[in-house]
């Protein structure tokens, strides 16, 4: 045999026809595989991996990425953006795979004609929220935003304090001047009054926008404007409300909806579709008839529309009468969640301890939800995230926190399997 490593590195014949690679390849294209199997034979040809590892190791190459495995949610953060906020409901996620084959995106089904994109949603939009005028759903939020103020050229004029930094470093003003809209601040960071918004309108005015910083909240010597007083400044006021809020909410009465900002009369309001909404990815311009079609007509538009998938998905979010996952994990009741907490230290052992769980994906900011948690080791956490199926808990004071209030009840006999698992090393 020669000495040459290179030499000893096994064939990809070789490797395609092991077992462990002939299980880890089944349903995959060829092509993936073979290229899973060329990643793990130069890892051996480099040194970084010992030659007897390599059909492991392509097996390995192969198995599902970190996006593509599901995770139980036992945080008790119930839009939780490292986790993909929020999770689609069973009537979304068969709507997925339906809209994975060819669907009437496009398609007047009944004249066989040509139809707009996202016409059902736009209908749902407006029969949720009870008002007149038009919808356009985009690919994300931020989206959302940038089309409504690229609907009306022009100076934004934004209130100091609502000049919001939002996940990863993005703050929205330079979102909008990136996109080549001009800023006008008004009002100091703490307080801003009507008058400073109508000492900064002018002929280069484009809109008024107010921001709900869903992020974070002022207290102490703070003020702003209602919704309703800066409508009554004669130009087009965009509301931003973020979390997807549709309508008043009991279980979050401080938190702004889209209903209620048009009814104040904002001739727009955004938001996100993956939030306190409960879908999939995406953003929605909503109000004016004519300022909406002026979003949709803009050339950017076309870069930022929803693809069939979210469109499927976001449908039937809304259609639904139950709750989604989001809805009820808000809407859970203390008493039940201790009761299911009750039930997990039957079946493993562990400590209830209370427990307190947050909204956000910037939503709802300072509001906590009352509730029960599993106190585990600290150590278990790790174990729990890289278990089958993974669990990826709360670890506060020391210990590991499990919290069963976004874990579905279809759910708990997995919870339990894996924590089980956990607790066995």
């Amino acid at each position: 045999m020669s000495d040459d490593p290179r030499r000893a590195v096994p064939r990809t014949d070789e490797v395609l026809a092991s077992d462990v690679v002939r299980t880890a390849a089944a349903g995959l294209h060829p092509e993936v595989v073979r290229a899973g199997v060329r990643r793990a034979q130069d890892r051996a040809r480099r040194g970084a991996l010992a030659v007897g590892d390599v059909p492991t190791a392509a097996a390995a190459e192969l198995a599902p990425r970190a996006e593509e495995v599901a995770v139980l949610n036992a945080t008790g953060v119930i839009v939780h953006t490292n986790l993909g906020r929020s999770a689609l409901s069973r009537a979304a996620r068969e709507s997925v795979l339906a809209a994975g084959g060819y669907v009437a995106l496009e398609h007047d089904l009944a004249t066989g004609r040509r139809a707009a994109r996202g016409d059902a949603v736009r209908r749902l939009l407006l029969d949720r929220v009870g008002a007149a005028g038009d919808a356009l759903v985009v690919n994300n939020g931020a989206a959302a935003l940038l089309l409504a103020t690229l609907a009306l050229p022009g100076e934004v004029v934004l209130a100091r304090g609502e000049m919001v930094e939002i996940g990863d470093g993005f703050r929205l003003h330079e979102l909008l001047a990136g996109a080549g809209a001009t800023v006008r601040e008004v009002g100091a960071t703490n307080r801003v009054r009507v008058a400073d918004y109508a000492s900064a309108l002018g002929p280069r005015t484009g809109c008024v926008l107010k921001v709900h910083p869903s992020n974070f909240t002022l207290h102490g010597f703070t003020g702003a404007p209602s919704v309703r007083e800066l409508a009554g400044l004669g130009v087009p006021l965009v509301v931003d409300l973020g979390s997807g809020l549709l309508a008043p909410s009991t279980v979050l009465p401080d938190e702004p909806d889209a209903s209620s900002a048009l009814q104040a009369g904002a001739s727009l309001v955004t938001f996100s579709t993956d939030k306190l909404l409960g879908g999939p990815q995406g953003g929605v311009v909503l109000g004016d008839e004519a300022l909406v079609a002026r979003a949709r007509r803009h050339p950017v538009a076309r870069a930022l529309r929803a693809d069939k998938l979210s469109l499927a998905a976001l449908a039937a979010t809304l259609r639904q009468r139950d709750l989604t996952p989001t809805a009820a994990a808000l809407a859970a009741r203390p008493d039940d969640l201790l009761a299911r907490v009750r039930a997990l230290q039957a079946a493993v052992g562990g400590e209830v301890v209370d427990s307190v769980a947050v909204v956000g994906g910037g939503g709802a900011p300072g509001v906590e939800l009352a509730g029960w948690a599993l106190a585990l080791p600290a150590p278990v956490a790790e174990r729990l995230r890289v278990g089958s199926p993974p669990v990826v808990a709360r670890v506060q004071d020391g210990r590991c926190l499990v919290d069963p209030r976004c874990v579905a009840a279809d759910d708990t006999g997995r919870l339990v399997a894996a924590l089980q698992a956990a607790l066995a090393g």
